[in-house]
C-alpha cells in the first residue's frame, strides 16, 4: 500500500448511530447483530441511578451511580441525554462515547426517542445517524410482544399503548425502516451505514488526498 493511499484512507471520526423503535419491533436484535457484524463498533452503555440486579456488573449492563453522582455529572454537562424512569435516572455518559469517536469507532445507541432528540440536539449532533424501526403491522407488533413470553398481559397491553406515541416520533430521524423481514432489515441497516461511513465529510484525509492529485497535475 502506497503513502498516498495510506493517507486517503486515514482513519475517520466514529459517528453516533441511534436505533429506536417500540418494543417489539426488532432494534435490540438488530443492534446485536450490528455487534456481531462489526467487532469494531462498541455498545453505548447507560448510567443509571437503580441498585444492580443479581448478576448485573458495573459498566457491562450500566454504569451504577448514586443520585447525586448523577446529578452532578448532568450539572457538569457530562450526559449526553438523560430521563427519570420509575424514580430513577438514565442516561449517557458523554466521555466513553467521545473517546470512541477520537479512535474513530462507532457507538450504537438503543434508546427511546426522547433520548434520540437530546443527542441529536447535543454538540455532537453533526456526528449523528438515526434510524427508527417500525413494525409490518400492529397485529404483528402485538404477536412479537406476546411470542418472547417474558411479559405479563399487563405489561404487554402497557407497551402496546405506550407504541403509538413512540410510533409517532418516526418522522425525526433520517431513515425508516419496516422490519417486515429480519435479515432484509439487517442488510438494509448495514447499507446505510456503510454509506454513512463514506460521506465526504467523515473522510478527514480526503482534502489532504486531493491537494496531492492536484500537485501531480503541476508536476507535469
Amino acid at each position: 500500500m502506497t503513502a498516498d493511499h495510506t493517507a486517503h484512507t486515514a482513519r475517520r471520526k466514529g459517528l453516533l448511530l441511534i436505533l429506536s423503535s417500540p418494543s417489539g419491533a426488532g432494534k435490540s436484535t438488530l443492534t446485536k447483530m450490528l455487534m456481531a457484524w462489526d467487532a469494531t463498533m462498541r455498545f453505548s452503555v447507560s448510567a443509571t441511578t437503580r441498585a444492580p440486579r443479581p448478576g448485573e456488573e458495573d459498566g457491562r449492563e450500566y454504569y451504577f451511580r448514586s443520585r447525586a453522582a448523577f446529578e452532578a455529572m448532568v450539572a457538569g454537562g457530562d450526559m449526553l441525554e438523560h430521563a427519570e424512569v420509575f424514580g430513577n435516572f438514565y442516561g449517557t455518559p458523554k466521555g466513553p462515547v467521545e473517546a470512541a469517536m477520537r479512535e474513530g469507532r462507532d457507538t450504537v445507541f438503543d434508546i427511546d426517542w426522547q433520548g434520540g432528540q437530546q443527542i441529536r440536539s447535543s454538540e455532537l449532533a453533526r456526528d449523528v445517524v438515526s434510524i427508527f424501526i417500525l413494525p409490518p403491522s400492529i397485529i404483528e407488533l402485538d404477536r412479537r410482544l406476546r411470542a418472547r413470553a417474558q411479559d405479563s398481559a399487563e405489561v404487554i397491553a402497557g407497551r402496546m399503548a405506550k407504541s403509538r406515541d413512540e410510533i409517532s416520533h418516526w418522522a425525526e430521524y433520517d431513515y425508516v425502516l419496516v422490519n417486515d423481514d429480519l435479515d432484509q432489515t439487517f442488510a438494509r441497516l448495514k447499507d446505510i451505514l456503510s454509506a454513512e461511513r463514506l460521506r465526504r465529510d467523515r473522510q478527514p484525509a480526503l482534502a489532504e488526498f486531493v491537494r496531492h492529485l492536484n500537485r501531480e497535475f503541476e508536476a507535469r
